[in-house]
Order: C-alpha cells, then sequence, then structure tokens
C-alpha cells in the first residue's frame, strides 16, 4: 500500500517543511532563533566602533552651547524640586573610599557588564536575543541624536554650583583620568544617559530571564548605576531619565514589531521577494523586429483569451472589455 507523505502546514515554506522532516521537530521562527555568532561579533563590533567614532565627532560648534543646555537644566530641575545631584555628590565624597569604588565602577560596569549580559542572552536565551538587541541598538542610535542636538556639560564640569569631581579631588583612577582618555570620547554626550539606560536594559533581562537572587541583581544594578552617575558629577537626573525612557520605549517597540507586528510589517518579506523576483525577469518586447508577436507573449495571450471564455456566462452575455 502506497504511503501518503502529509500535507505541509498552510504558510510553512519548503525551507522549513524540510527542516522539520529532516530533524523530527518544528523549526521556531527566524524571530525566536539567534543569529550566527561570526555576524553578530561583527555586527556588534562596527556598531560599536561607529557609535563612539560618532560621539567623538558630534561636538563641533565649541562648547558653549554646552554649558548653555547645562544652565537649562538645572533651572529645570530647581523648578521641579528634583535637583538631587549636588546632595549626593557631597555626600559621596565623605566617604572616600566609596567614592575611589564609585569611579572604577562608573569607568567598567558600563561596558563590562553590558558585554556579559549581551553573551548570556545569547546563549541561554535565544529566542529572546534578536528583539533585546535591537532594542538597545535601537536606543543608542537615538541617544546619538540627542548628543548632536544638546550637548550639556556635566556637573563635574560646574565647580561654580558646587560640584566636585571625585576622579580629581580624590587623585584616583577614573574613566576620564588622563588626558588620553578624556579626548577619545565626548565628555559633552550626557543627555540622555546611556549609563542608565544600558544599566536598565541589563536589569530588565535578569528580572525577566532569571531567577532568585539575579533577579535582585537585576533591580540592585541599575539603581546603583543611577546613584554613581550622579555622586561621580557625570550625569543629571533628568538625564537619567531621559536614559531610562528611551531605552524602555524602544524595548517595547521592539517587542511589538518581533512577536506582535502589524500587517504592513509582516508583509514587507514577501513584497521585497516579489519585487525583486519582478525586477530580475528579462524585459519581454511586445514585437518581434519583424512586427510579429513574440511565441511568449502569444501563449500569454491565448491563455487569457481562453480564460475570459470559459468564465463568460452562458448565452453569450459575456462582452469584450476594449
Amino acid at each position: 500500500m502506497a504511503q501518503i507523505a502529509p500535507a505541509r502546514p498552510r504558510g510553512q515554506s519548503d525551507q522549513a517543511h524540510r527542516a522539520e522532516t529532516r530533524t523530527g521537530r518544528p523549526r521556531l521562527p527566524r524571530s525566536l532563533t539567534a543569529p550566527p555568532l561570526w555576524r553578530e561579533l561583527l555586527l556588534i563590533a562596527l556598531f560599536y566602533t561607529g557609535y563612539t567614532v560618532t560621539r567623538m565627532v558630534l561636538v563641533q560648534d565649541g562648547t558653549g552651547p554646552a554649558f548653555a543646555h547645562a544652565d537649562q537644566v538645572l533651572t529645570l530641575e530647581r523648578y521641579l524640586g528634583i535637583d538631587v545631584e549636588l546632595g549626593v555628590n557631597q555626600w559621596l565624597l565623605g566617604v572616600p573610599w566609596l567614592a575611589k569604588a564609585a569611579n572604577i565602577f562608573y569607568g567598567t560596569a558600563h561596558f563590562g557588564v553590558t558585554l556579559v549580559v549581551v553573551v548570556w542572552v545569547y546563549r541561554h536565551r535565544p529566542q529572546d536575543y534578536r528583539w533585546l538587541r535591537t532594542g538597545i541598538m535601537v536606543a543608542t542610535g537615538m541617544a546619538l541624536i540627542g548628543f548632536w542636538l544638546y550637548p550639556l556639560a556635566p556637573p563635574r564640569f560646574l565647580p561654580s554650583e558646587g560640584f566636585v569631581d571625585p576622579v580629581s579631588a580624590l587623585q584616583t583612577w577614573g574613566l576620564y583620568a588622563s588626558d588620553a582618555s578624556a579626548n577619545l570620547t565626548n565628555q559633552y554626550a550626557a543627555m540622555p544617559s546611556m549609563h542608565a539606560g544600558w544599566a536598565l536594559w541589563c536589569g530588565f533581562i535578569l528580572v525577566r530571564t532569571t531567577r532568585r537572587w539575579a533577579k535582585v541583581l537585576g533591580v540592585l544594578y541599575p539603581a546603583t548605576t543611577v546613584y554613581v552617575i550622579l555622586g561621580t558629577a557625570n550625569h543629571y537626573i533628568l538625564d537619567a531619565i531621559a536614559g531610562i525612557a528611551l531605552i524602555a520605549g524602544a524595548l517595547a517597540i521592539s517587542w511589538l514589531l518581533y512577536h506582535r507586528p502589524p500587517s504592513w510589517v509582516r508583509s514587507l518579506p514577501g513584497r521585497t521577494r516579489a519585487l525583486a523576483s519582478r525586477w530580475s525577469q528579462p524585459i519581454v518586447p511586445v514585437f518581434a523586429p519583424g512586427g510579429e508577436v513574440p511565441a511568449p507573449r502569444r501563449a500569454a495571450t491565448a491563455r487569457t483569451e481562453k480564460t475570459l471564455t470559459e468564465s463568460a456566462p452562458p448565452g453569450g452575455a459575456h462582452r469584450s472589455a476594449i
């Protein structure tokens, strides 16, 4: 007795059907799988290089606007009653060992912790990797627009307001301790704070994807980061709020696009393939050099006429559409 192969589920591609037949398990959607490692490493390297270089070249009009914006931020915070930076900065300086630890935390955790979380998600949560990676990249790219449009002098550049830089005051190591490191980055790229944004991204992942004690770290890490960036006089509270709002919005949009995409997003791959297929077809002339219709065109015309004839109502009611 001949065996009949099971019908392929509706909407499943031939490639996915072959993969399911070969492994015995249904193939996961592309959005729920991690991309190839080499491609992700290349993407991260290119993105971070572009991010760093762009930060370095954004300030082109001098530092005047950055200090004017700092006055605006402080004025707004005082009006709202949320200008807590000076008090946090003074309290931290009263505990020298803690201030030194904060300097080290500020210079290392921002990149180190984020990289560790990226690797962990890639290896242990591949079904969440794509939308989480897209969220942080979109937020960081949008932050570059803020750095360009609104350069901002950090509080440590405002000694007249009472702020003190713990790195200089305690003669300790820090992200901008040397002239070389200070010149290799844009110190006026403060609004929004990506220290706060990236920390929230890491904390969100730990709370969402881990259990027990790691969830506690997911709450403590963003809170500690916000305290450190204020205490070391590198950011204002409004910087932190803007960075947190930016990363939260980017994550929400990324999740929706990957898991609840609107119809026009779902149709984009099919439209792209159809357009590419259309433009890859050779152009068939309407008339041959001798004035005759080419054979392929004659065959297509004959099929069209046959279809119209078969679909016409009985009794000759069909009218030719001319």
